[in-house]
């Protein structure tokens, strides 16, 4: 197989990435008004329901799959046998918990009927195999098809979901799309993979290590929702739940153009692990945290600087403490930028995932606690610090037990150019919002300015990045 562009495939997943997070910002507010907040309550609580039954049914799959393909993308009847083995135990898996699923919710109850559709979100992961491809860096396959679904899926809301009684439309939409978007990789399969006879498959040497993943996606959750949930459980008043959603939502989208070369850079470093390339997995380490790194500080301090002027013009009048929590947050955009590249491009390809479980144990833990305290003193500001604190946890218990493979040190030389060119845009930055009134003009004019001082000082200070993403420019416009 040719070898794929790292900086092409993480360019398709970036692309993806923002683009699942901005269509729920485009289509929320078209959809709240039109349905009504009673039925987006139903929607989001039977989906959330259906949510932990996909769970619990595909275990850890997607990323032990992914993995396990990344080690033998260059041979087609390994990855065939791996692939089928794979597939067959998602299926039982997810089987079972659609059987459960059915007869828990489907059978009668208020809401039976949104379940009955949605048994057909459980039957799309089912059938879900974004994984495999993936594993053999085919980024581009993925992407396409889920940009064309998801555009095709915000044309049908926007067409056939008119008024409060087209929840049900809503719902077919939404399932129908999934599982046509994952069906259709199934087309494309036949090139990567050969028959293999069902008795040289072995199914259960898989289940021990899919469990053992299985394990950090649990405490993920964690994060995710918990937060949301506690603040809705503690603290009366709901609007705090809402702040602190798109806060969130606001810094994940940032985080995304951060961590999506994680996507990108676990299959490479795996077949590097299994070809025993420790000088390459090095080098691709190296670049993967200069690269999170010229991202991520400028982004965060970035974020800090504009949120007073860019929070009423995004999300209107009655937000201002969104600003507030934007600032708090934003550090997330460092920490995991971090802990990604060391947890998700280096203890998982590596078959280190004892470590990588007891870091991410550790930050849920710590999230748990510092919620139950902060959030009945401080709100959703409470939660915020809480999410920071247990981010910066998960990243200090990954340097410390990787502390021989991987240098704090190496670390420091290779981001604080990254870090004095963040300071002083951030500087020029705040300059320009206190000389200039609040608004949209001086929002854009902060942008402008700080890209440009943020690039032209690291090119004054000769980043082998910069010079290497110039030379690739030049030399594509030359050809």
């Amino acid at each position: 197989m040719a070898k794929k562009s790292i900086a092409r495939n993480y360019i398709y997943n970036l692309i993806y990435q923002i683009l699942a997070i901005i269509i729920p910002i485009i289509t929320t507010p078209y959809l709240s008004r039109v349905l009504g907040a009673e039925n987006i309550g139903i929607y989001s609580y039977t989906l959330s329901i259906t949510t932990y039954f996909i769970l619990f049914g595909s275990l850890g799959v997607a990323t032990y799959g992914k993995r396990e393909i990344a080690y033998v993308q260059e041979k087609k009847y390994e990855r065939s046998k791996i692939f089928f083995e794979i597939i067959i135990m998602r299926f039982l898996t997810l089987s079972i918990s659609l059987l459960a699923f059915y007869l828990c919710f489907c059978q009668k109850g208020e809401y039976s009927v949104y379940y009955q559709i949605l048994l057909l979100e459980i039957l799309a992961s089912c059938i879900d195999i974004s994984w495999f491809f993936h594993g053999l860096e085919e980024f581009k396959k993925t992407v396409t098809r889920n940009i064309i679904i998801k555009l095709m899926s915000v044309i049908c809301i926007f067409l056939f979901v008119k008024t409060s009684n087209d929840l049900l439309i809503y719902f077919c939409i939404y399932t129908l799309s999934n599982f046509i978007g994952n069906i259709s990789l199934w087309f494309y399969l036949p090139k990567y993979i050969e028959k293999i006879e069902i008795n040289k498959l072995n199914i259960l040497k898989h289940i021990k290590p899919v469990f053992i993943l299985f394990i950090p996606q649990i405490a993920t959750q964690i994060y995710t929702v918990l937060d949301k949930t506690m603040i809705g459980t503690i603290i009366l008043d709901k609007s705090e739940v809402g702040f602190y959603e798109q806060a969130q939502k606001i810094v994940k989208i940032l985080l995304a153009i951060a961590t999506s070369l994680g996507t990108v850079m676990m299959p490479r470093i795996s077949l590097a692990f299994a070809k025993h390339e420790n000088d390459k997995i090095k080098k691709y380490m190296n670049k993967s945290f200069a690269f999170i790194s010229m991202l991520a500080f400028p982004i965060m301090f970035g974020i800090i600087s504009v949120s007073d002027s860019f929070v009423p013009l995004f999300f209107g009048n009655g937000y201002s403490k969104v600003a507030i929590l934007i600032r708090v947050i934003s550090p997330i955009v460092i920490l995991i930028g971090i802990s990604n590249v060391i947890g998700t491009q280096y203890l998982l390809p590596t078959k280190q995932q004892a470590k990588y479980t007891f870091s991410v144990i550790t930050g849920a833990i710590v999230n748990f606690i510092l919620n139950f305290i902060l959030i009945k003193k401080y709100w959703s500001i409470g939660a915020s610090i809480a999410t920071v604190i247990a981010e910066l946890s998960v990243t200090v218990v990954q340097l410390i037990l990787v502390r021989q493979d991987i240098r704090i040190w190496d670390i420091i030389k290779t981001t604080h150019k990254y870090i004095i060119s963040s300071i002083i845009m951030f500087l020029i930055s705040m300059l320009i919002a206190y000389v200039l009134p609040v608004g949209a003009v001086t929002m854009i004019i902060q942008i402008v300015v700080s890209v440009i001082v943020y690039f032209m000082i690291l090119v004054l200070m000769k980043d082998d990045l910069i010079f290497e993403g110039l030379y690739k420019i030049k030399k594509f416009l030359v050809i």
